[in-house]
């Protein structure tokens, strides 16, 4: 049985960090990083990607405060999220992501990467995988 890609981002203010899955749904690796413009050119970049690699769901980072709570950064995802999912019927799911920016940076460090080295996309992996192993459980 074949599975359809799922598609994880990790939504920034200058930058938008991407992943893809394996069509098996088993493994997430970074994709490509989309520089972020405007909105519309923002989401018209992440369309594009759904429609050309067949993606069957997309799992968004939610930067929750460390206590959990919505602020600034997680409202704006949010509003991002909601006006990408009126343009697409693919699934939008909206996942924790306290941790994963800094956690990609270790990552990126200890494959020996420069400091300064994008890490949204490795990020968008990492929010990806946690989905992805939550499935297979």
């Amino acid at each position: 049985m074949v599975k359809t890609r799922s598609l994880g981002l990790d939504i920034g203010d200058r930058r938008i960090g991407v992943a893809m899955s394996d069509p098996q749904g088993i493994l997430a690796s970074p994709l490509t990083i989309i520089e972020r413009t405007d909105e519309p050119a923002d989401i018209s970049a992440i369309l594009a990607i759904i429609e050309q690699n067949e993606v069957g769901m997309v799992i968004a980072g939610l930067p929750l405060s460390l206590r959990g709570d919505i602020g600034p950064q997680a409202a704006k995802v949010s509003d991002f999220i909601r006006e990408l999912s009126k343009h697409t019927k693919v699934p939008v799911e909206l996942r924790d992501e306290r941790l994963t920016t800094v956690s990609a940076r270790r990552l990126m460090r200890t494959l020996g990467k420069p400091r300064k080295a994008r890490d949204d996309a490795v990020a968008a992996a990492l929010i990806l995988q946690e989905y992805l192993d939550e499935r297979i459980a």
